[in-house]
């Protein structure tokens, strides 16, 4: 799907225990499993002044990720999280069963460039996704690029593509043990060889061609050692010419009065305009576009960054297709001159709906709208006039993605819900009918399974969606172990969606529930706005009444729930847990923004502001996030069974947040459940991570969650 450029700002060692005892355990006593002692950690006198108020940060020493005494810290960390995991009995065969349910193929919605098709396929168990391509739709699939070659752990995988508008190279990006750091390398898909050019330090880029090179965004390099916290500033944009070093590359926008900006390209379609995002913050951009074919002056469409729009096509003489939220929180597409750029003079081409536009595609002379509506996709083709043809019918309830090409009448889609595995559809972009492309064979059993869709009240009469998937014949008797998943932020949706990692305890009889909390995009920007800045509570309360209607419904009970969320939900389930540590059993704070007085301090942290404020921006910036920052409201009581995840490479939400979070955590703890940290080595913040390393992660996480929730487990 063709989407405007949007910064995406926005865990080792395994203990392995050969003598565990294979039976399952009817009855549980979670408690005969005890934790070793927590490493003693020393605690320094920093205190910092906000506004005249006092805060202590006697942890301030771990945020020193490559010192000595920190991976000494790791070290002794890990050792009594690996142990603790070792003794769960039943930890080796969920480890199994979760790879039997991932060793399934799994293949990407095609795309097409020039003459060929393009897909990611995975045989099942291979730690990264290998790019096939074909000449034609009949052509002979061949192996393009397989980023399992490139290093000897699975730790490299592929991060961006770009292609040149013949098709004759294709850049793609290299990013190595999850850091958010890229390196773009050039190929010759005519015979496949490696082009000799290399371009480091590239970071939240797209690679777009134009002529003989591509444009793409970088920083400049940062200090040795600081490689994975130094503050990232000063994003450029530069064109690299095929064939040259990369010092050589043209510098083409720089913005040095405003170093905390972020700046990122596009190319149309026909090569006639480059196109220039800037970025405050990861909400809100400013556009202005540059004509390729003579030397013409930057011209601004958008200068504030208020608002959302990003170009779809240029339609001829200097007239723009436009997606935007401005003036439409739901979005809508408008057309824009060059002439008269302005946006009081954009017009509606496709206006605003009730229901939330995700994205457009070009296909086959049409356009394809891929909206949302209750959380649910729905596919709508309009001609090139704007008026509304047909819907492309879905095979069911769920959330479809789409790939297409201008010229030409086939197009794919994907498909999935929460308990049907990613299937692709092949479609006629002439008579609209589709076929099937390729079907999964998992060994989930799909059919013993139900997803259902709830709208609870939260705390301040706002109706929120939630979906709860099961077995069928569940019983609501307040005993079934339960999941609750939320993000709430950044403007991110959280969609129904196939995972395996979830299969695991869907068949153990748990119950998966997602929230769709304000903060994100589900309902259009207003939804995003209700859970920001001074808003943010509502996303913690929209969480808790979640967990309330769960309970209250006799779905489960607090002693049955455990609650997880990742980066802006790592600080979600950080923050209930401080908040309302008595509501659920099981808490796991993933990879999370813990620390909200100090977030701003490292790599890309600076531009989640727009989202959360900035501790240092105003006395009562300050006190709100004072009041909610997980780090800072750890008490003396007694706090669920908690095991934080975090990686040593994570360069987007650096480590120290958890490292600092846990220190307090297990310096205050009051009751005896366990409160650990695991943490993952040569991994990031998530994407590229091995599939090796992911079935190793998630066995430790349902071994910890059902273990903590006294849970029946059995294999049969």
């Amino acid at each position: 799907m063709r989407t405007f450029f949007i910064f995406a700002l926005m865990a080792g060692l395994i203990a392995c225990n050969n003598s565990e005892d294979k039976s399952p355990k009817k009855h549980i006593d979670k408690y005969s499993i005890k934790v070793g002692d927590y490493p003693e950690v020393k605690k320094d006198s920093v205190v910092d002044d906000y506004f005249g108020s006092k805060v202590a940060d006697p942890y301030r020493w771990l945020e020193n990720d490559t010192s000595k005494e920190t991976a000494e810290w790791v070290k002794a960390q890990n050792q009594v999280t690996f142990d603790y995991l070792a003794q769960i009995p039943y930890r080796s065969q969920l480890k199994d069963r979760l790879t039997e349910l991932w060793n399934y193929e799994k293949v990407s919605t095609p795309f097409s460039r020039g003459d060929f098709y393009f897909m990611y396929k995975n045989d099942g168990l291979q730690n990264q996704s290998i790019l096939y391509y074909q000449k034609g739709l009949d052509g002979e699939q061949k192996v393009l690029l397989d980023p399992n070659t490139l290093s000897a752990d699975g730790t490299a995988s592929i991060n961006g593509l770009g292609f040149s508008k013949d098709a004759q190279y294709m850049a793609y990006g290299v990013s190595r043990a999850g850091s958010d750091w890229v390196t773009i390398y050039v190929m010759d898909l005519e015979n496949g060889s490696k082009m000799p050019d290399s371009v480091k330090w590239v970071k939240f880029s797209g690679i777009n061609w134009q002529g003989n090179g591509f444009y793409y965004s970088a920083y400049d390099a940062p200090v040795e050692g600081k490689d994975y916290s130094a503050k990232n500033e000063n994003h450029k944009v530069y064109y690299h010419k095929l064939g040259t070093s990369q010092k050589d590359d043209q510098l083409i926008y720089e913005d040095p009065e405003h170093p905390q900006r972020n700046v990122g390209s596009d190319v149309t379609e026909d090569e006639e305009y480059l196109v220039i995002y800037g970025s405050e913050s990861t909400h809100g951009n400013s556009l202005k576009v540059k004509s390729l074919k003579e030397d013409g002056k930057m011209i601004e469409f958008v200068r504030d960054f208020e608002t959302e729009s990003g170009v779809i096509d240029h339609l001829g003489d200097g007239k723009f297709l436009i997606q935007t939220n401005y003036n439409a929180p739901n979005n809508r597409i408008v057309v824009a001159d060059i002439n008269n750029p302005s946006q009081d003079q954009w017009k509606d081409f496709i206006p605003e709906k009730e229901y939330v536009l995700r994205g457009v595609d070009l296909a086959g002379g049409k356009l394809v709208l891929s909206y949302m509506k209750d959380v649910q996709s729905k596919l709508e083709v309009y001609d090139m006039e704007g008026n509304y043809l047909q819907d492309i019918e879905l095979p069911g309830i769920g959330i479809a993605g789409f790939n297409g090409s201008k010229k030409k009448d086939v197009a794919f889609y994907s498909f999935t819900s929460f308990i049907t595995p990613t299937s692709i559809y092949q479609v006629d972009m002439g008579s609209m009918e589709s076929k099937s492309y390729f079907k999964p064979q998992t060994d989930f059993k799909s059919d013993d399974f139900v997803t259902e869709q709830v709208f609870y009240t939260s705390k301040d009469g706002e109706k929120v969606s939630l979906f709860i998937t099961h077995k069928k014949g569940l019983k609501k008797d307040g005993s079934n172990p339960t999941f609750l998943y939320g993000y709430g932020g950044f403007n991110i949706s959280i969609t129904p969606s196939f995972s395996a990692r979830n299969t695991v305890f869907l068949e153990q009889g748990g119950i998966y529930a997602v929230a769709n909390l304000r903060g994100g995009s589900e309902y259009g920007e207003d939804w995003h706005k209700a859970g920001w800045r001074m808003n943010k509570q509502n996303v913690f309360d929209d969480f808790i009444a979640a967990a309330e209607y769960l309970i209250d419904s006799n779905y489960t009970s607090s002693e049955k729930l455990a609650i997880h969320g990742r980066s802006n939900g790592g600080l979600l389930a950080g923050a209930v847990m401080t908040q309302r540590p008595d509501l659920m059993a099981v808490s796991l704070p993933g990879v999370g923004v813990l620390d909200m007085l100090r977030y701003h301090k490292f790599t890309i942290g600076w531009a989640w502001a727009g989202e959360y404020m900035d501790s240092e921006e105003s006395k009562e910036s300050f006190e709100y996030l004072y009041g909610y920052s997980p780090l800072h409201n750890v008490k003396e009581v007694e706090y669920p069974a908690t095991m934080v995840t975090t990686a040593d490479h994570d360069d987007r939400v650096v480590p120290a947040h958890s490292f600092k979070f846990i220190s307090e955590l297990q310096a205050k703890h009051q009751g005896d459940n366990p409160v650990l940290i695991r943490i993952d080595v040569d991994a990031g913040h998530g994407a590229g991570k091995p599939t090796s390393k992911t079935i190793e992660e998630w066995a430790d996480v349902w071994s910890f969650v059902l273990w903590n929730l006294e849970a029946e487990v059995n294999f049969e």
